[in-house]
């Protein structure tokens, strides 16, 4: 199973890399770059300030990877080192050696800004080098190394093992980004790392300057006020997560981190009191599964049984009518019987991630849209096995039809059902784009849209590489329980000799 194992991860790695290259490639090369600037309230305040305008865009670009930009200050730095005499300025003396220096660097094109008349220059960057330099910078590994401070040339660098009151045991650094390596609560999973991350880019033009992973995995909503307990013991009401603390220059501390710590790993993130996009989807994606086969293997069962008998033509009236409903249609429909008849609420918002109200009718919705699919391919399945040879054997023996289906045909049927758990765990998650967007659910199904609306390609991008992730993995997970359920199947198959 090893070798199989070994193998579909290759293959896995493999699809997710093309999946990501060609969604990347598609976004950036064909979406026009200006569009990110569309719903950017920044832009309309600059409009009447065209330098600063050029200025803001340039700077935007080079941080999404479009382009290198030296502003009219760094470019005057750069062509000072060859020609002293430069001054930026609008003069035949200057023009002549931006020329100059334009030839000696024909990668870079140098223009003027439309009010001041400085120079600025531009790079372009190729879709290849920006696809090869996403997955270059895909994972970034924390060392004793990556602080370059020259507030603080005697920094300390390296690891040790400490306890202290925050975190107990833990593995903490000294030159790294984050203080706390390796830290041990009582937060699922229990375990905790700094020392490697996922970078998935930097979110723009929404949640601006944020990195896309934090904006996926990092709690929402409100901070929320504890009491947090320092390495020294002093205990602080705070909204701050010791555990993420990181380095910051001493002349950013604030006197407030002052007071709070000791040292310059003064920085960290708030506590925020709603679970993060990734954590609603997942609570909605795994109780929507859970309830969808609570309903679909009864149902399965009792329809297969008794085939071509009214039960089998209820059930059949019913799923037909669950297939002809649109989606959508169905989503509003629900909210309006939930929201009338049921006191739910009708949007996610209005009782909060905290109330386990606003999750049912979410829940439910889920449920109801993947239970036709999964009924008729369950009854198709159970309705086979019937006419099996082991059946008949069964029936010989003078076993009860009940007896029948419970032991043996549904011992054989919850093989393929067990395979396609992962894979429906995985679908209601990433495909529950319309429930959480006519639910007004802060998760990664309507976090999708909500990007690709906004221009906002990073954030696109990412979700698109989790959703891959999430996909291939739910495969190769469904594959091992059936090997759990049933021992008789093996996934390596031996050559023959």
């Amino acid at each position: 199973m090893w070798k199989y194992i070994f193998k579909r991860i290759l293959r896995s790695l493999f699809s997710i890399f093309m999946v990501t290259t060609l969604v990347y490639v598609a976004v950036y090369a064909l979406v026009p770059r200006n569009a990110i600037f569309r719903d950017d309230p920044a832009v309309t305040k600059l409009k009447s300030q065209p330098d600063k305008l050029l200025d803001y865009q340039n700077t935007a670009f080079q941080r999404m990877g479009y382009h290198h930009y030296l502003s009219q200050k760094h470019l005057q730095e750069t062509i000072q080192k060859d020609y002293p005499e430069f001054t930026n300025s609008e003069s035949a003396a200057n023009q002549a050696i931006v020329d100059k220096w334009a030839k000696e660097n024909s990668d870079w094109k140098v223009e003027q800004l439309p009010v001041s008349g400085a120079y600025f220059a531009t790079d372009d960057i190729s879709i290849g080098t920006r696809v090869l330099s996403f997955y270059k910078n895909l994972f970034e590994l924390d060392h004793p190394w990556r602080v370059q401070d020259p507030e603080n040339p005697d920094l300390k660098r390296g690891y040790q093992i400490t306890h202290d009151k925050t975190a107990g045991w833990s593995i903490t650094g000294s030159g790294t980004k984050y203080y706390y390596q390796i830290y041990f609560n009582k937060t699922f999973p229990f375990i905790h790392q700094n020392f490697l991350k996922i970078n998935l880019g930097v979110s723009y033009p929404t949640f601006a300057g944020q990195p896309v992973i934090d904006v996926i995995t990092n709690p929402q909503g409100r901070p929320k006020t504890e009491e947090i307990t320092l390495e020294d013991g002093k205990t602080f009401k705070s909204s701050l997560n010791p555990f993420t603390r990181y380095y910051k220059p001493t002349s950013e501390i604030s006197p407030t981190e002052k007071r709070m710590f000791d040292n310059n790993y003064a920085g960290a993130k708030n506590i925020n009191q709603d679970p993060s996009m990734i954590q609603i989807s997942m609570i909605n994606g795994l109780f929507g599964v859970s309830l969808m086969y609570l309903m679909a293997i009864p149902m399965a069962v009792l329809m297969a049984r008794y085939k071509g008998q009214w039960i089998d033509k209820l059930g059949t009236v019913f799923i037909t009518l669950l297939i002809s409903v649109p989606a959508l249609a169905f989503i509003f429909f629900a909210r309006h019987v939930g929201s009338q008849f049921f006191d739910m609420p009708d949007l996610f918002p209005i009782l909060g991630a905290g109330n386990v109200k606003s999750y049912i009718m979410p829940i439910i919705v889920l449920a109801m849209l993947s239970l036709s699919g999964s009924v008729m391919w369950m009854r198709r399945y159970m309705v086979d096995q019937q006419s099996s040879d082991y059946v008949k054997f069964a029936r010989a023996k003078g076993l009860s039809e009940t007896e029948i289906s419970r032991k043996h045909i549904f011992k054989n049927a919850v093989i393929p059902i067990v395979n396609g758990i992962p894979g429906a765990i995985i679908f209601s998650i990433a495909g529950a784009t319309m429930t959480e967007a006519v639910f007004a659910i802060p998760g990664m199904g309507k976090m999708l849209p909500d990007s690709i609306l906004a221009h906002n390609n990073p954030i696109a991008i990412g979700l698109i590489f989790i959703f891959s992730v999430l996909g291939v993995v739910s495969v190769l997970l469904g594959d091992i329980a059936m090997t759990l359920v049933d021992p008789r199947i093996r996934l390596d198959v031996k050559e023959d000799k």
